[in-house]
C-alpha cells in the first residue's frame, strides 16, 4: 500500500532550512511512501469563521483542504519564531481543523520535526505544533521527533539531504511515520 504524506513547512522564506529539510524528506522517502511538499501556504488568508461558509471558502483554503483530505498522514516542519509556532503553520492547522468535528486531521498520523538556529533546534515551536494539531484531531506521534539545532551554521554549505547524520535521522522519522500510517490503515 502506498502512503501519501503531506508535508507542511512553517517558513515561507525561499532559502529556509526547514524547507530544505522537507526537500530532504522527499528525497529520502521510504519505499511505499510519497511525500508531497505542499505549496501555497502564503496565499491562505487568516482563518475567519465568517468566510468559512459553503460557497465562500477562499480557493487557497479549499486547495489546502483537498490536499489534506487526499493525505494519509502529515509531516510538519516547524522553525521557531519568538519561541513558538510560526503563524503560517498555525493558520494552516486552523483551516484544516474545520469544519468542527470533521477536520482533515481526524485520526491521521502526524509527526513534527524541524530545525532552528538556537541550541535546542526549535523544540518549543515543535511542541506547540504537536499540541495544536492534536487538539485539531490529529493522531500525534509523540515519540517521533527530530530537532536540529544550529541550522544557520550546520546548513551554511550543506543541504540537509546531503548531511549523512540528518538524512539518517530523517529516514528514521519517515519510517516511523510510514509504519504508523500503514498500521492505522490496516486497522
Amino acid at each position: 500500500m502506498s502512503v501519501r504524506i503531506l508535508a507542511l513547512v512553517g517558513s515561507l522564506r525561499a532559502g529556509s532550512h526547514n524547507r530544505q529539510l522537507a526537500e530532504a524528506a522527499v528525497k529520502h522517502a521510504p519505499e511505499g511512501a510519497e511525500i508531497v511538499l505542499y505549496e501555497g501556504l502564503a496565499e491562505i488568508p487568516f482563518y475567519n469563521e465568517d468566510i468559512d461558509v459553503e460557497g465562500s471558502v477562499p480557493a487557497a483554503a479549499v486547495k489546502l483542504r483537498e490536499a489534506a483530505q487526499a493525505a494519509d498522514a502529515f509531516l510538519f516542519f516547524s522553525p521557531e519564531y519568538n519561541g513558538t509556532i510560526p503563524a503560517v503553520l498555525k493558520n494552516a492547522i486552523d483551516w484544516l481543523s474545520r469544519p468542527y468535528g470533521a477536520g482533515s486531521f481526524a485520526g491521521k498520523p502526524v509527526a513534527v520535526v524541524g530545525t532552528a538556529f538556537g541550541q535546542f533546534g526549535g523544540v518549543w515551536a515543535q511542541d506547540e505544533t504537536r499540541k495544536a494539531v492534536g487538539i485539531a484531531g490529529g493522531k500525534v506521534l509523540e515519540d517521533v521527533k527530530l530537532s536540529i539545532p544550529g541550522s544557520v551554521v550546520r546548513f551554511a554549505e550543506t543541504h540537509p539531504a546531503d548531511d549523512a547524520e540528518v538524512a539518517a535521522q530523517l529516514a528514521e522519522v519517515l519510517a516511523q511515520l510510514h509504519s504508523n500510517t500503514s498500521a492505522a490503515a490496516a486497522a
